[in-house]
């Protein structure tokens, strides 16, 4: 369908559905699946059904059936097929993955003797009916060899590379441990921002950074201008060790907030958030530096600890001057993953704890791999182009 076009349902099925309710919910989703697939048809095919067009890549080849088990029963779509190439309709999966890793995370739970009246309520309300040990194996073997194929795909080239963690709570040996949730993000050469990888494990130590690090490495990632994190002895031990030679970006927000660990009274809160704000939002770092040397002088007597402390990080979160104007907002903190992690735990959050650290990873690459694919389908996050100042060049 064209932009110009309304796809209109049947009378006959409008009707139905107002007599019925959600008896023909099935039917509905159906009719809009399968006209959401036609539509990809056509902008794969650059043209319409019959229509001469010198841009026209193949022509249409019919439908094959394909049944699928839905929240609202089986429903069987029909998927257009093309002569020749490669073509699957990203309407029918999308979404799918993470749907298909949140259930099997309850019903691991459920299985594993782990669940609550709650988890159980919540599963069957979604599911429609009770899912059996043999159902969940199956469907996470499938599930866990194509969230595994994505988290190992091929790398290339990224401009920018955000680093961030969380923790979800995660059942190990018996105990309820905090596990760290490491995402990794980039916005690459043509303005797109991707997902990376994700690694889960018991902490952000060291060790654990510097792993998931040097897998990226290994995945073929290169050509970084500029890391942005906040500072972690973990994460800053691994960054320096696996990308030593790359300049580094303190997270501004982060900054601004251990800020307030250091000062003295709470009328002083507001003044030194705004003082910090100066200097980050000076024209260059000239003046950032000079507006930073003023504030460190006019807190020395008062504040001397926050004084010694402004003078040793905020040059830390100065590194964006080095890069285009246009690019400085959005590289300039961790934001761009804080999104990230907020869908990330709206879909978590309803689990509580995992039943293991498969669970945790499956469920949370799923979100992510969906995230992934709906930045690819946006419009550009930065742009590359008629910037007015070149791109430091890679050290790497």
């Amino acid at each position: 369908m064209t932009h110009q076009e309304h796809f209109t349902l049947p009378t006959e099925l409008l009707e139905s559905i107002a007599a019925n309710g959600l008896d023909y919910l099935p039917e509905l989703i159906r009719i809009l699946v399968n006209e959401a697939m036609k539509a990809e048809r056509e902008a794969y095919l650059g043209a319409r059904p019959y229509e001469r067009s010198p841009e026209r890549r193949g022509y249409a080849n019919g439908y094959k059936p394909k049944t699928l088990r839905t929240r609202v029963g089986k429903i069987t779509f029909d998927i257009p097929q093309v002569r020749s190439g490669e073509f699957y309709p990203a309407a029918l999966e999308k979404g799918m993955r993470s749907e298909r890793a949140l259930l099997l995370s309850m019903a691991e739970m459920y299985v594993q003797g782990v669940s609550t009246r709650k988890v159980k309520a919540v599963m069957e309300e979604l599911c429609g009916t009770s899912i059996s040990s043999t159902q969940v194996s199956r469907a996470a073997a499938q599930l866990d060899e194509v969230l595994e194929a994505w988290r190992e795909r091929p790398l290339g080239e990224i401009a920018y590379l955000y680093l961030d963690a969380r923790y979800e709570a995660v059942r190990m040996a018996g105990q309820v441990r905090d596990a760290a949730i490491l995402v990794a993000a980039g916005v690459d050469l043509q303005g797109k921002r991707t997902i990376l990888g994700v690694s889960v494990a018991l902490s952000e130590q060291e060790v654990h950074w510097r792993t998931f690090l040097q897998s990226l490495v290994a995945r073929g990632l290169r050509g970084i201008r500029l890391i942005i994190s906040d500072d972690h002895a973990g994460l800053r031990a691994a960054r320096q060790a696996v990308f030593g030679s790359i300049p580094w970006q303190r997270c501004q927000f982060h900054l601004q907030q251990n800020a307030q660990a250091y000062v003295l009274r709470k009328d002083m809160a507001s003044a030194v958030s705004a003082d910090i704000r100066t200097v980050f939002n000076a024209p260059d770092r000239a003046t950032a530096e000079a507006f930073l040397n003023r504030i460190i002088a006019r807190y020395e007597d008062k504040a001397p600890k926050l004084a010694r402390w402004l003078e040793a990080n905020i040059p830390e979160g100065l590194t964006v001057f080095s890069f285009p104007e246009a690019h400085r907002r959005k590289i300039r903190t961790v934001n761009l993953l804080e999104r990230v992690n907020q869908e990330v735990r709206r879909r978590t959050r309803i689990i509580r704890i995992f039943p293991s650290e498969a669970s945790c990873l499956r469920l949370v690459s799923a979100v992510l791999m969906e995230i992934d694919e709906n930045w690819r389908l946006n419009r550009k996050y930065l742009s590359f182009e008629n910037e007015g100042e070149a791109l430091p060049s890679s050290p790497s």
